[in-house]
């Protein structure tokens, strides 16, 4: 009897709140509200509530989908966005769930004026910064609106696509690199017009060791082991060649980036020829840093680090930093960047892929060259070292944009060597790379609508890639495109192309230092810098640095690059705080810190004088005649 009065109040107040509340089926909702549902009232949720929607827009661009469209629930009209919650909701074939938030919009239905939507996903980044886990999963539009008695959320197929009257399939391919796995993904979407319903599928194609898997022109790769047999082999022969004495003319230059003299190099070599000096010069130069080196060239590398009176280098060079440099040698880091724009270096301690408290990287330079007082303290603290070893003397290769009649000659050689530029406005794409390293260095072309811009520009411009050579991703394009876009990636010095660039596309690379020289239109595309700033970070405020302006979508890229503009106020201002001497000189006064060896201007080596001003010779020396 006791049980039967039980049950009976129990029908008795469900059928109550039945008369009030409609429970929502849980297979409605999404996990979050799932969690709220026992706490929360629900609203009817029949025939009338069901979503309406359509899809404006839905456009594929390799893994990055963009879409648009209208969706409402019919009986509840509503005006504040606020109320209004549209998601994209992603079902995996297990259950897994990754939500997608679209953005409100405005539509011209005067009834439902927060109707509309839009948004973009891409799937090269979905799952926590890495391409979408292989499997199969539903799409689904999820809408929730708050109601006086609470949430009403539901979910549906994306709905008709407008102006589609069959099946769509769409196929492309994601890669993800880091610095032991390169692997590679298919991602295929598909649409069923008679379901209104869209579907993608991710599988895994490959995964390589980059170590294992890659090459370097014309160059041979050798292991990991054997780099640090030749490491250690290279350590033990500078120790040994540390017996013999300073060639105090013997200037070497050292990269593991470059394979002809280029660049700095290039600016220094010829100034010390045009002086006659009685320099020695010998270049010690590889493509990069995992081509082979000869037991030969180790051997004659570790010489060159010990007995000569100035080693130059210009880029990262491991090898080097394991050594103990020798009094009266001078290691000088010359860059191959201009400026401070994006950390690096030792400015990165905690950051992904930074280094580590106790690594000796960059730390054993005795000068470093910089193009301006201002960023000093940022190259020190970059390097590791003490802010006196860094000498703002300007940047050798800076040279040649005062130099017209030399960027004339450039000019008319690089037009030679590209002649698809003749007669065009030429727009140079320069970005820097992603990832922590050369080993895991990609760029995201997903986030650049090449069609469209192909067809906003193709008939008065071309486009020039110059693509980071860390890059391991190359963009492929279409050969219908191929009268406008151009990969001059293999283009050695990117100043030469700079000076033929009528506008500068660039994001977070220091190229944007030397173009401000030409005082030429830049735009900084940078669809992905929220998430850059938390990767990397900069050394200044991004949206007060950049001499030029932002452009965080394809459509604004398009019209910037229409309608350019210089703040030359701006541009100014940028040049002037990065630039200690505009006067086209900085290989000379390197060259000249070179033959005085760094001294102050003036300084010789006299005696210097004690407290009652009598000279005090140095140990040793004999004192010069007055």
């Amino acid at each position: 009897m006791l049980q039967r009065l039980k049950r009976l109040i129990r029908r008795l107040l469900i059928g109550r709140q039945s008369a009030r509340v409609q429970p929502v089926s849980l297979d409605d909702v999404t996990v979050d509200a799932r969690d709220k549902y026992l706490n929360e009232p629900r609203l009817d949720q029949n025939a009338e509530s069901l979503i309406k929607r359509k899809v404006t827009r839905l456009a594929f661009n390799r893994s990055y989908l963009e879409i648009a469209g209208e969706a409402y629930f019919e009986s509840y009209p509503e005006k504040d966005p606020e109320r209004l919650i549209k998601s994209l909701i992603l079902v995996g074939d297990q259950r897994e769930e990754i939500e997608i938030p679209l953005v409100n919009q405005a539509c011209d239905d005067l009834k439902y004026p927060m109707a509309g939507y839009r948004g973009a996903i891409n799937f090269s980044t979905i799952s926590a910064g890495k391409p979408l886990i292989p499997g199969t999963y539903d799409i689904k539009l999820q809408l929730k609106q708050y109601l006086t008695n609470g949430w009403l959320i539901r979910r549906t197929t994306i709905g008709q696509v407008a102006e589609t009257t069959k099946d769509l399939t769409y196929t492309t391919k994601m890669t993800s690199y880091s610095a032991k796995r390169n692997k590679t993904y298919s991602l295929i979407f598909r649409y069923n017009l008679a379901a209104q319903a869209l579907r993608v599928t991710a599988h895994q194609l490959s995964d390589l060791n980059p170590l294992e898997n890659s090459f370097t022109s014309g160059e041979t790769l050798e292991s990991r082991a054997m780099r640090g047999i030749k490491r250690r082999a290279l350590k033990l022969w500078y120790h040994w060649y540390c017996l013999q004495p300073v060639r105090q003319k013997q200037i070497s230059f050292v990269s593991d980036s470059r394979a002809s003299i280029s660049g700095n190099f290039e600016f220094i070599a010829a100034e010390l020829r045009r002086r006659n000096t009685d320099f020695k010069l010998s270049f010690y130069l590889k493509p990069s840093i995992k081509a082979k080196k000869s037991w030969h060239e180790i051997r004659t590398l570790a010489k060159a680090l010990a007995t000569s009176r100035y080693v130059i280098l210009d880029d990262f060079y491991p090898l080097v930093y394991p050594l103990h440099i020798r009094e009266k040698v001078d290691l000088i880091q010359v860059w191959h960047a201009v400026g401070a724009f994006k950390t690096f270096g030792y400015s990165r301690l905690g950051m992904p892929g930074g280094p580590k408290a106790q690594s000796l990287n960059h730390r054993n330079y005795t000068k470093a060259l910089v193009s301006s007082r201002h960023i000093a303290d940022k190259y020190a603290e970059g390097f590791g070292i003490s802010e006196d070893k860094i000498v703002p003397l300007g940047i050798p290769r800076t040279d040649i944009f005062f130099d017209q009649a030399k960027q004339q000659a450039v000019r008319e050689r690089v037009t030679l060597e590209l002649p698809f530029i003749k007669g065009k406005k030429v727009i140079l794409f320069a970005p820097t790379f992603r990832g922590n390293g050369q080993q895991s260095a990609y760029y995201p072309f997903e986030m650049l609508n090449f069609k469209a811009i192909y067809e906003a520009l193709h008939e008065d411009y071309v486009f020039l890639l110059k693509i980071h050579p860390f890059v391991q991703n190359k963009p492929t394009l279409p050969y219908e495109y191929a009268n406008f876009y151009y990969d001059v990636s293999d283009y050695r010095e990117i100043n030469d192309i700079l000076l033929v660039a009528d506008q500068l596309i660039t994001d977070y690379s220091s190229v944007c230092f030397e173009y401000a020289l030409l005082n030429r239109p830049m735009i900084f595309f940078a669809p992905d810098l929220a998430d850059y700033m938390q990767s990397r970070n900069f050394y200044f405020d991004y949206f007060d640095f950049i001499p030029g302006p932002l452009a965080e979508t394809t459509e604004s890229l398009i019209k910037q690059l229409k309608q350019p503009v210089i703040n030359q106020k701006k541009m100014a201002g940028f040049v002037h705080f990065f630039f200690d001497q505009l006067d086209g000189k900085a290989s000379a006064r390197f060259v000249d810190a070179l033959e005085n060896q760094f001294k102050p201007a003036g300084q010789k080596n006299q005696p210097t004088a004690g407290e009652d001003g009598k000279a005090i010779p140095n140990w040793g020396k004999t004192t010069p005649k007055s």
